[in-house]
């Protein structure tokens, strides 16, 4: 699948395609690092939430990407793209997922090593879900769940946080989480710079 060139910002906050110089140079100057977005069974691969979010990523230094899970209605079969999406990409990853694409990224997380897990209104314990294996997570996690979720109710984050020890933010919102992007994009921001902190 080709994919686009990354972009970075220029003058008044827009981003624009870097040239093959320009990609080189970022690639002789570090590892590489990545944030990769799982959307939920009836969103897009570049929905309002994540495109907000992958602003946030590149200004702490990740490339975003996003998976395309678009006709493809198995769970099984969105972990297996999500692995085989991120066979290719060399450094560090973490995984934001949302509703279903929250599952996804937590049931493929430990596979991947990734660094971080992201999660917005996660579709944990959803009706005919395949169960996820114990300590299926090692790594950081914040999860970010809306008070008025009329899709997957909130007390299903409150239950995956007392199980693995994750930071859980509950916010005034509903499943979508659109009335509280300002706030999410700070946490994820917050949550990007945790993980470059010293182990305490």
């Amino acid at each position: 699948m080709a994919r686009c060139a990354p972009a970075r910002r220029v003058g008044g906050g827009r981003f624009f395609p870097m040239n093959e110089q320009a990609e080189s140079l970022l690639e002789a100057s570090g590892p590489r690092r990545y944030v990769v977005f799982s959307h939920g069974r009836e969103g897009e691969p570049w929905g309002r939430k994540v495109t907000e979010l992958a602003d946030i990523a590149r200004s702490e230094g990740y490339q975003p990407e996003s998976v395309d899970y678009r006709g493809i209605d198995s769970p099984r079969e969105r972990i297996a793209r999500l692995m085989q999406f991120c066979q290719d990409l060399q450094g560090d990853l973490v995984l934001v997922g949302s509703s279903l694409g929250g599952y996804v990224s937590v049931a493929a997380a430990s596979h991947l090593h990734a660094r971080g897990v992201f999660l917005l209104a996660p579709a944990i314990y959803a009706d005919g879900l395949p169960e996820l294996r114990k300590g299926v997570l090692d790594c950081p996690t914040m999860v970010i769940h809306g008070w008025n979720d009329e899709v997957v109710p909130y007390e299903q984050s409150m239950r995956f946080a007392r199980a693995y020890g994750s930071t859980l933010h509950l916010l005034e919102d509903d499943h979508r989480l659109h009335g509280q992007l300002r706030l999410i994009r700070y946490l994820f921001e917050y949550f990007l710079i945790t993980l470059d902190l010293p182990a305490a």
